[in-house]
């Protein structure tokens, strides 16, 4: 038996309850993993309160990031071993599968290897917001020359996309509302940092990129000051909602 959190109604925090639950043994392309640390993500609050884009389907199983080590494999599974270390990553649909728990059954194809050198904790908390801002890379493809706008630049995703607009050689401008984080963004690598309840934004970056505007904007927050990321774009610039 494993302790097990799991969603019978919407709401806060409070719902959320541990039942002793035996898994079964898991199924074709399956792996059943003893968890060591999970990650807790903005989507996971959302899908609790029934606010998340795809519907609730309860009861249900909670989480889709952790790390772990395997316990079982399931028919099909050859690559991975049992005793092995892994991170789960989110590439499942929540409510689905679940790893908030002493114990979780998970698809294969949402497992790495735990990357050497990282505690569990690190293993398990580092992916979502990589693989979000991500799309500056992949989608936008953004380099050497190019300008990305990152709004909520001191949250886990913002950070991220800070390094990897940096990474790939383009000028990273954070945005926060105000100046109070500047200078730890600056140290978090940021190249220019705007406070947008102090500046004008469109402005400032007309200013940085010498009036050409923005490769791409990320935005992981949304609402009406889209309009104005959109503002601040070059001509076919990218803007991430």
């Amino acid at each position: 038996m494993a302790k097990i959190i799991r969603l019978h109604r919407q709401g806060g925090p409070e719902v959320l309850q541990f039942e002793d639950i035996d898994l079964p043994p898991p199924g074709p392309g399956e792996v059943h993993i003893q968890v060591q640390a999970i990650g807790l993500n903005r989507s996971e609050a959302m899908y609790r309160a029934g606010r998340y884009p795809v519907p609730t389907t309860l009861p249900c199983l909670m989480g889709y990031e952790a790390s772990g080590i395997v316990l079982r494999l399931g028919d099909g599974v050859d690559e991975f071993a049992i005793g092995q270390r892994v991170s789960v990553v989110p590439k499942f649909q929540l409510g689905t599968y679940g790893v908030w728990g002493e114990e979780a059954i998970v698809p294969a194809h949402s497992l790495l290897p735990a990357p050497k050198g990282l505690t569990p904790a690190e293993a398990a908390s580092v992916w979502m917001q990589y693989m979000t801002a991500f799309a500056i890379i992949e989608v936008a493809d953004v380099g050497i020359g190019d300008a990305a706008i990152i709004r909520a630049a001191s949250s886990s995703v913002g950070i991220a996309a800070i390094q990897l607009a940096n990474w790939a050689g383009a000028t990273s401008i954070a945005c926060t509302r105000t100046s109070a984080k500047a200078d730890a963004l600056k140290q978090l690598g940021a190249a220019h940092v705007i406070a947008t309840e102090e500046e004008d934004l469109v402005a400032r970056v007309m200013e940085i990129t010498g009036g050409n505007g923005a490769r791409c904007a990320f935005d992981p927050v949304g609402g009406p000051y889209v309009n104005t990321l959109a503002s601040a774009l070059a001509e076919r610039g990218i803007l991430f909602i």
